[in-house]
């Protein structure tokens, strides 16, 4: 199953502070939704182990992210892989695009370009594209969460 969608959001922070999030694995960890270890392997390589629920199947997903085509602090690709084991796998990219809305403020937008097998996928479209629509929000709605708690122990 082919899920493609596009979004934005925008994230209380410069956008060099929303850029150091996206390559520090233990900000990054905070945001992503069920993340249960995210760790450094290579030069913008990541492995992950996450939990996700999508529809009645819940699944503990392993797999691999790696961030290419860096235009540092614009814009970047992170490609991603993983394996629900008997739930199902996914793969895919994301493109990522810092936009400064003004000195404190950055619109994040972002394009998902995946494929998902297995038994999710039988789930149909409706509910696992709508599942990863809830996710996406929710990392954001993390990060955003991360830079306020970050910037009040700064203050």
């Amino acid at each position: 199953m082919a899920i493609k969608f596009s979004d934005s959001s925008r994230i209380p922070a410069p956008r060099s502070k929303v850029w150091k999030i996206i390559f520090d694995p233990a900000a990054l960890s905070a945001c992503i939704p069920g993340c249960e270890s995210l760790e450094q392997v290579g030069e913008n390589e990541f492995e992950a182990t996450v939990v996700a629920k999508v529809g009645p199947i819940k699944a503990r997903f392993k797999g691999s992210v790696s961030i290419e085509n860096s235009h540092q602090p614009f814009s970047c690709i992170l490609h991603g892989q993983g394996s629900g084991g008997v739930a199902g796998q996914a793969s895919g990219h994301v493109n990522l695009r810092l936009d400064a809305a003004d000195e404190n403020e950055t619109d994040v937008a972002y394009e998902i370009d995946a494929q998902i097998g297995g038994k999710i996928a039988q789930l149909g479209n409706r509910i696992v594209v709508g599942t990863v629509k809830k996710i996406a929000a929710q990392f954001f709605a993390n990060m955003e969460e991360y830079v306020r708690r970050e910037t009040q122990t700064a203050s």
